[in-house]
């Protein structure tokens, strides 16, 4: 079934659920909203396209995840609260089947973090499909790219390049991204890039603890660089202690994997910078979350990101 425009936002907006802070929500022209004294507002914009973004045969439900998803893993990096957020949709066809899986994806991703969605506008198009997130974080307490100091930790969380592997396994074919793998190792790296995990409570967690924070979104190497340039310094790195999950290396073998890490996206996993005073912290957080933290280098004086005395580049870049 084929939904007329306003149709197809009745049945979005009757997925949202209302909060206290939403003064007006979908419907009108604009939202209404109160904010937090105190805070201040963390406002973040991705765009998803496909065949770009995600294979283009990605089920409806994983899509709507995943968009919602790189969105939040951008507040996190800020430390911030997720609040709410408006979604633009292009869509070829306003298919009844499709909107109500991409709804349960994208639904149980926002009401997991209280986070409500407040308006939006829909077209006729290619798919693509673009989320306005807010957050809000408390005054003086945002996580920046430019705060690294020298002598600073650099720690990353969970483990690096499981997304790239998966869609290197795509791209040659050998991956169904519409359907569970054969094997336990491949369905876990499907799942890394199909459905990210956010990492929020963490992001908020390092809030004076963190002098610096970015998602890897686009790779290890080109994110930590943002940092680096950001900063006025250098970051070096310990390629032996970047995480690499056992199910990467089973399926692509030790060195892909490792390349995978430093070079490949999508993973979402948060690099921030400490001072080493932080460390036995940092542990502790870990160890109290079970989420791995992984000291991986540190920051000195100079620019770039270098291993073993090597200048590194790498990382994903749209229009290149």
């Amino acid at each position: 079934m084929s939904l007329a425009e306003f149709a197809l936002i009745d049945r979005i907006r009757a997925r949202s659920k209302g909060r206290d802070d939403v003064v007006l929500g979908i419907g009108d022209d604009a939202a209404l909203l109160q904010p937090l004294a105190g805070h201040w507002l963390a406002v973040t914009a991705d765009t998803l396209n496909s065949g770009v973004h995600f294979p283009p045969e990605t089920l409806p439900a994983d899509i709507g995840w995943k968009t919602l998803a790189v969105n939040l893993s951008d507040l996190a990096a800020m430390g911030a609260t997720p609040s709410w957020g408006t979604l633009a949709l292009s869509l070829p066809e306003a298919s009844a089947a499709w909107i109500d899986a991409f709804a349960d994806g994208f639904f149980a991703l926002a009401d997991a973090h209280d986070w409500r969605l407040i308006g939006g506008d829909t077209t006729r198009g290619p798919l693509s499909l673009s989320v306005t997130a807010f957050g809000q974080v408390p005054h003086g307490q945002a996580l920046r790219r430019d705060g690294a100091q020298v002598g600073d930790d650099i720690w990353v969380s969970g483990t690096l390049g499981d997304a790239a592997g998966a869609l290197q396994l795509w791209q040659r074919g050998e991956m169904d991204v519409t359907c569970g793998a054969g094997d336990a190792d491949r369905e876990y790296l499907r799942q890394r890039l199909l459905r990210p995990t956010p990492r929020v409570d963490l992001g908020m967690a390092l809030r004076g603890v963190a002098t610096a924070a970015v998602d890897v979104s686009d790779g290890l190497l080109a994110d930590l660089g943002h940092i680096a340039r950001r900063s006025g310094v250098s970051a070096m790195l310990a390629e032996e202690n970047v995480p690499v999950s056992r199910e990467l290396r089973s399926v692509r073998g030790s060195a892909d994997a490792l390349l995978h890490a430093v070079e490949g996206g999508d993973d979402y996993e948060l690099c921030f910078t400490s001072n080493p005073s932080m460390r036995a912290h940092i542990q502790s957080l870990s160890n109290r979350t079970g989420l791995r933290l992984s000291r991986i280098g540190y920051i000195r004086k100079g620019e770039g990101v270098h291993c073993g005395g090597k200048d590194l580049q790498g990382g994903y870049q749209h229009f290149t």
